[in-house]
């Protein structure tokens, strides 16, 4: 059985070398896929892994010295999730919660305690898929712009949720 998965495996393996070689053998200059050129590419500024392990863990320190049990999220600039901690002992609704804060933070790069007054004006921000208009979830700005979120719950408060954030934030700049 090896010999026969092996012998097929290389079989696929040469057959797509020969592929590519002669896909690429063809090619003249002016029928090759041209590079993009720098004026139709954008950089953008993302926070590491490393970091957003950091500024998490930053976080359930600073919830762990109040004795509140809390869950974290960090997104990066476009929503996805970068890293979850769920703190010892926080609810299950914490982690969803916390992820829907960043998420809803760097969406708009404003803590998520001043888009909830922004409801009042436009009441319909809350039925975006996604997002969750409580306190407790903070934008990481960079080069003047949004690169990630720190959402936060589990605490009692919306208020306490986002005074973790920002410990998470601040650890960041340390």
């Amino acid at each position: 059985m090896r010999v026969v998965i092996g012998g097929t495996l290389a079989g696929a393996v040469a057959l797509g070398t020969f592929a590519v070689v002669s896909a690429g053998a063809g090619s003249s200059p002016s029928t090759a896929p041209r590079s993009a050129a720098g004026k139709n590419l954008a950089r953008s500024t993302h926070l590491s892994a490393d970091a957003a392990g950091r500024a998490a863990q930053a976080v359930l320190d600073a919830a762990a010295k109040e004795n509140q049990r809390v869950s974290v999220a960090v997104v990066d600039r476009n929503g996805n999730t970068v890293v979850t901690l769920r703190g010892d002992g926080a609810g299950p609704q914490a982690y969803e919660a916390a992820r829907k804060k960043a998420f809803t933070a760097v969406s708009w790069n404003a803590p998520t305690s001043e888009l909830v007054k922004r409801l009042e004006n436009a009441p319909t921000l809350k039925d975006i898929p996604g997002t969750l208009f409580l306190g407790g979830g903070v934008p990481v700005d960079a080069k003047g712009g949004p690169i990630a979120g720190i959402g936060v719950a589990g605490a009692p408060s919306g208020d306490l949720d986002e005074k973790f954030a920002r410990a998470g934030a601040a650890a960041l700049g340390r």
